[in-house]
């Protein structure tokens, strides 16, 4: 038994001098060794063209990531993340994509997306609903839905059906005045399914008070962390996401809010194109790593992967 369990173990973490060999941490003192039993969960990364599926679970062993919850991008098919996912079940879950012109204008073609991967067993999530999303280049044009929408609603009801949280991307930074009209719709939606999860992915792009006000009137709002610290900040400065970090610290004030209600945060990475999923991926591991150790074991633990564990029912 000792036996297995040592090996267990060394299949997610690595040593501080393996890091080094490896070249993944920048500086190489960034891991932290005060919780060495710490892993992580990935509730939300999504699988890209150019990607070869054999590297991701390889990445996740390096990352210290145990679990990852994994969606097609809009040019990859669902069935590659449903092969995914029957190849290694306990490290994968398959999500439904809706991300995607379609969906904008809830065509016939997003109907069909959607109901092809709900005949899919693999899929055990939903992906993230983009309701409000900032043009970002060619690549990443201005998604603009409804929460009261038809198509909205259909992915509303799948999740609430099958009892998975539904993930709402909003970028209320990116809204300037209208970001009261929006948040009225979110929380209408919230209020209406009191009993139900709703994860607001990239932190919302919410300030520290915007995000304290949420936890205090809606018991069923989570926050996920996802490029919400400074390695993403620094690779795409014009964005205007959330940092939670000072240096290689979390904030003061976002490590309050933490400490006071660890059951509200939720650890993400949401790598999106190939070369994401590489030393982007790594730094920001070793860095969530790093921070997360500096907290109590059960505020770690709860952010790192207990709280992804309990909300969407996954093996650990």
């Amino acid at each position: 038994m000792e036996g297995t369990l040592t090996l267990n173990v060394s299949r997610y973490f690595l040593s501080a001098g393996t890091a080094i060999l490896l070249g993944v941490f920048t500086p190489a003192n960034v891991l932290a060794d005060s919780l060495p039993d710490l892993y992580f969960v990935d509730a939300h990364s999504q699988m890209p063209k150019g990607l070869d599926p054999d590297t991701i679970v390889p990445l996740m062993d390096q990352a210290g990531v145990r679990h990852t919850i994994l969606s097609a991008r809009n040019d990859r098919p669902p069935q590659d993340v449903a092969d995914v996912a029957a190849k290694h079940p306990d490290r994968i879950t398959a999500a439904v994509r809706s991300k995607g012109r379609a969906f904008n204008g809830n065509t016939p073609k997003f109907t069909k997306l959607i109901t092809q991967q709900m005949t899919m067993p693999a899929f055990k999530a939903m992906g993230e609903v983009l309701l409000f999303h900032a043009q970002k280049g060619k690549k990443a044009p201005k998604i603009d839905v409804a929460p009261d929408s038809p198509q909205a609603q259909m992915l509303l009801n799948i999740a609430l059906d099958k009892n998975w949280p539904f993930i709402a991307h909003y970028e209320f930074a990116a809204l300037g005045w209208d970001k009261s009209a929006y948040m009225d719709g979110f929380e209408a939606m919230v209020k209406a399914h009191p009993g139900h999860p709703f994860v607001l992915i990239h932190m919302g792009q919410l300030n520290v008070d915007d995000v304290q006000r949420l936890i205090s009137v809606h018991p069923n709002v989570y926050f996920m962390m996802s490029h919400a610290n400074t390695v993403s900040v620094a690779k795409n400065p014009k964005q205007p996401w959330i940092n939670l970090f000072e240096g290689q610290s979390l904030a003061p004030k976002w490590a309050a809010v933490m400490n006071a209600h660890p059951d509200r945060f939720i650890l993400a990475f949401d790598n999106v194109w190939p070369e994401f999923w590489g030393k982007f991926y790594l730094d920001q591991a070793a860095l969530w790593r790093k921070a997360l150790s500096e907290l109590t074991p059960d505020v770690a633990h709860a952010l790192a992967h207990g709280n992804a564990e309990r909300l969407w029912n996954l093996p650990h």
